[in-house]
């Protein structure tokens, strides 16, 4: 019942929910619209070469990381970023450029990712690729690096120097396996194999160096070592601002503000709704929901006898059809219809439920106990000269004097005539009980319109001396606060509640289809 109670919360408010939505998703994308693109082009850096090793150890992976982690520090730091505005021409500092630039180790690999962000997908793609360049400058390695163009230079002499020893060297060894051959003295080939292992003992030590001087020359078997691997591309979209998601939680913040707005409004709003919240707020048998009657005058405001197939009609007699059955039992012939405060609708209740009830051949008389703001004689355009007041005021009741025609056959009227000084004491004395029990005689129902329960004590002097009292309640005006101090007023006199009526249902409301929607014209 509580999630109900807040769908139909969330119905009500349809509208304050669209309107939200609408506004926020509108606005944030006008303001997306007007906020400058922004494009990401990404270089990829490889440091070290240990993914082409054959048998790669756990510690060449641990220094490459740390080498990656490294780099990805310096590369965001001033001599690589200056260099590459310097390089570039651009017109920013390099604190600016910093926060635009990301480089990060992509996690488990040997690869550095270099993002730049920028209005253009063009210059984008230029600083990725410069930042990658500038690093790789900065690496000890870099064929451009100044120290390692000096060393190389030394390590390439010392190449040309061993190239020409060991071929000096090999020449002689030929020579000498040449005289080998001619020699016929056994201390000669002594002394020739000798010298010919001593010169290829220096030939290996010759090559094993000049493989190291070749292998620092190349650069490649170093660990830092930096290799583009993945140029920047030309972005084709941007990435800022996302204007689908935006919208998205645009609309979605507007959404919950809305809904929360009209929680809030709910719960301040302590006034009964609903059928449902009567039902619950008062514990009470509900007798019916009749819709809003639009009309300006009270005689319009009598829909029964004008229009007796319409929903609002048929509302009045669920009403009478619950009162009826509740009278199997015990007779209930006296009817009380009250309300918490004014103006919920209670003296149109009472005409068009008067009007149902001669309808279905019940001798009906409606007694306009209002002594203080009589409504009665409005609908039936009656003069309000005389009636109730006289008959209780009179020394002789004289009943048939009062009765009025209605022109609806079985339904008489007694107006509440001049207003009293003291209507309480008129309506608890004796002279109104001898009236109720002459008027039993002679009708099969009664029905009395009275006071708000809690504006006067007019309704409580009467609801001891009926059968029945139906407090009457309006959606969206009545506070389930003051139904319920009503509700308590009448069971302190122990008067008997038939029931409760919510008046003004709103006409496209679940309360409304759910009381209305069965008639001749749409099903049988």
């Amino acid at each position: 019942m509580e999630l109900q109670r807040y769908f139909k919360s969330v119905l009500r408010w349809w509208w304050l929910l669209l309107l939200s939505t609408t506004i926020a998703a509108g606005a944030n994308y006008y303001a997306s619209m007007q906020q400058p693109r922004i494009y990401q082009a990404t270089a990829t850096l490889l440091v070290g070469q240990v993914i082409q090793e054959i048998n790669p150890t756990s510690q060449d992976f641990l220094t490459v990381g740390q080498l990656a982690q490294s780099y990805a520090q310096i590369g965001r730091r001033q001599p690589v970023l200056q260099a590459t505005i310097d390089s570039l021409g651009l017109e920013i500092n390099w604190q600016s450029l910093k926060g635009h630039v990301n480089i990060q180790q992509i996690a488990g690999t040997q690869l550095l990712e270099i993002s730049v962000l920028d209005n253009s997908p063009e210059r984008a793609k230029i600083i990725a690729d410069e930042i990658a360049h500038q690093l790789i400058l900065q690496s000890p390695t870099s064929p451009e690096n100044q120290e390692r163009r000096e060393r190389r230079q030394f390590v390439q002499n010392q190449l040309d120097d061993l190239e020409q020893r060991i071929q000096t060297t090999q020449t002689r060894m030929e020579e000498l396996k040449a005289e080998l051959v001619t020699a016929l003295s056994a201390r000669q080939i002594q002394e020739l194999q000798t010298e010919i292992t001593s010169l290829e003992e220096l030939i290996n030590n010759w090559q094993a160096n000049y493989a190291e001087l070749l292998s620092f020359l190349d650069g490649r078997d170093s660990p830092n070592y930096l290799t583009v691997i993945e140029p920047a591309q030309v972005p084709t979209s941007s990435i800022s601002p996302n204007v689908r998601l935006n919208i998205l939680l645009a609309a979605a913040v507007g959404f919950g503000l809305a809904l929360a707005t009209a929680f809030l409004l709910e719960y301040i709003d302590d006034t009964v709704k609903s059928v449902d919240e009567l039902s619950e707020s008062l514990g009470l048998m509900i007798l019916g929901g009749i819709s809003k009657i639009k009309a300006k005058d009270h005689k319009d405001k009598l829909i029964a006898p004008k229009d007796p197939f319409s929903p609002t009609t048929e509302a009045f007699r669920r009403v009478r059809s619950n009162i009826q059955y509740m009278a199997v039992d015990r007779p209930i012939k006296s009817i009380l219809i009250t309300s918490p405060e004014p103006n919920v609708g209670k003296s149109t209740v009472v005409a068009n439920l008067a009007v149902v009830m001669a309808q279905a051949n019940l001798r009906t008389i409606v007694i306009d106990a209002d002594l203080r703001r009589p409504a009665i004689h409005k609908f039936f355009n009656m003069s309000n000269l005389e009636g109730l007041t006289d008959l209780l005021c009179l020394p002789a009741i004289e009943i048939n004097g009062e009765l009025r025609e209605t022109g609806i056959d079985n339904l008489r009227i007694i107006t509440s005539g001049p207003l009293p000084p003291n209507p309480s004491e008129l309506l608890g004395s004796q002279k109104m009980a001898h009236l109720l029990q002459h008027l039993e005689e002679i009708a099969d129902v009664i029905i009395f319109d009275s006071p708000p329960t809690l504006a006067v004590t007019d309704a409580a002097a009467l609801a001891t001396q009926v059968d029945g009292v139906i407090l009457v309640t309006r959606a969206g005006r009545t506070r389930r606060s003051s139904a319920q101090q009503a509700v308590k007023s009448l069971l302190q006199i122990r008067a008997k509640i038939l029931g409760g009526v919510l008046n003004g249902i709103f006409n496209k409301s679940h309360d409304y289809y759910y009381y209305h929607h069965y008639t001749p014209n749409n099903g049988k």
